[in-house]
């Protein structure tokens, strides 16, 4: 089965609810706030030119930040409906409420080809109660639904889940859809070898991704502040680096399971190491222990070459999470490497989101990935083989 699209709707003459993903960064500072960065407005004008092309109409709505429930003006999605205008070419309406007589009448006074952007669905605390009187009043404000924010799917909220239960044919948008095909690849007909690159901070973040991918990988490559853990459990010093002490046996765990299914499992065989709590320069290790006193920030020389030289003989590779504190210039050339060997490959790659999508947009190479995710927490729950309630309620059709 696969999900009902926003191109099997017929908007002629309709008004569509679009849950869009317009939870971007703002900047502050002189004059009025605006959009730092717009990717993730960027991403949902597919889905909203579909509807306006063929003579429907928009109501988006989206979340931004954490409002906890009550108005907030710094996390107001004003400065993106001017954005969103911008990008879109056209005039969109800003309603000062999500729901209420302002919001229904603005939505009840658009016409064809016109897009009306709600304020904060946050600002009301039922939003993520997943309140159905809430999902109730959103419902009056167009005839038909679509969701088209992967990166909010995996909440059960109001504007992704009850309110998709108000309408009899609640389609995805042409992100979602993409999202859904992209990541849906990995875990069913992944051209192999199939190689997971997993990095970040801790274990505990991504350890059911690694449990449920191990079964159909062919290498699992793993770096950054986690790989320590693993490093740990098997005895090596670790110095002051970051690791997941009560994780340690699941660490042990995952190294037997994938002996077992006969999956390569790499670790760090080098770091770059500094002083703990200190900005100094870092040095290379001579091997995987990290020296008292130290911590590893940064995967070593020998480790690029030996992660690249796998990543070079893949078909199919999904990266989540950078290969140090690659924030920091001093540490950033195990990521950057990783991005490169990766985006240079002629593989079908993902970039899962978050800090590893973050790397490949400092770097320029967006382009040289076959599909970077914007689910962040929906990517990781999707791959780890999870439903995700704003998934799961979109209609199902036959392939």
């Amino acid at each position: 089965m696969k999900k009902l699209s926003v191109t099997d709707l017929d908007v002629r003459g309709e008004r569509v609810f679009v849950r869009v993903d317009h939870n971007v960064p703002l900047q502050t500072g002189d004059g009025a706030p605006r959009v730092a960065d717009d990717r993730r407005i960027a991403e949902s004008l597919p889905t909203l030119r579909s509807i306006l092309d063929r003579g429907g109409s928009v109501v988006a709505a989206s979340h931004l930040g954490r409002p906890k429930g009550r108005p907030d003006p710094s996390q107001s999605l004003a400065p993106v409906a001017r954005r969103l205008s911008e990008l879109l070419g056209r005039p969109v309406e800003f309603a000062p409420d999500c729901v209420g007589p302002e919001a229904s009448s603005r939505a009840a006074a658009l016409r064809p080809g016109g897009v009306l952007l709600l304020e904060n669905l946050r600002f009301h605390k039922q939003e993520e109660a997943d309140d159905e009187g809430f999902a109730r009043e959103l419902s009056g404000l167009a005839s038909l639904y679509v969701n088209d924010a992967f990166g909010s799917a995996h909440r059960a909220h109001a504007s992704v889940h009850a309110l998709a239960r108000c309408y009899p044919r609640p389609a995805a948008g042409l992100l979602m859809d993409k999202e859904l095909s992209s990541l849906g690849r990995l875990l069913a007909g992944a051209a192999r070898p199939f190689v997971v690159i997993v990095g970040g901070a801790k274990v505990s973040d991504k350890l059911d991704l690694m449990e449920h991918l191990i079964a159909r990988c062919d290498t699992l490559i793993v770096g950054g502040g986690m790989a320590f853990t693993f490093l740990r459990a098997l005895g090596h010093e670790i110095g002051q680096s970051l690791v997941d002490r009560d994780k340690e046996m699941e660490a042990r765990d995952l190294m037997t399971l994938a002996a077992v299914k006969g999956v390569s499992l790499l670790l760090p065989e080098d770091h770059m190491e500094a002083k703990a709590g200190t900005r100094e320069k870092g040095r290379p290790t001579s091997g995987p222990d990290v020296s008292p006193g130290y911590m590893g920030l940064d995967i070593g020389p020998k480790t690029v070459a030996a992660f690249s030289r796998e990543i070079g003989k893949a078909k199919t590779i999904l990266w989540n999470g950078p290969m140090g504190r690659f924030e920091d210039p001093a540490f950033a050339a195990g990521t950057q490497a990783v991005a490169r060997a990766v985006g240079g490959s002629s593989s079908f790659s993902v970039v899962g989101g978050g800090d590893s999508a973050a790397a490949v947009k400092a770097l320029g190479m967006e382009s040289a990935f076959s599909h970077i995710s914007t689910g962040g927490g929906a990517s990781l729950e999707f791959l780890s083989g999870k439903t995700l309630p704003g998934v799961a309620v979109l209609m199902d059709v036959p392939l």
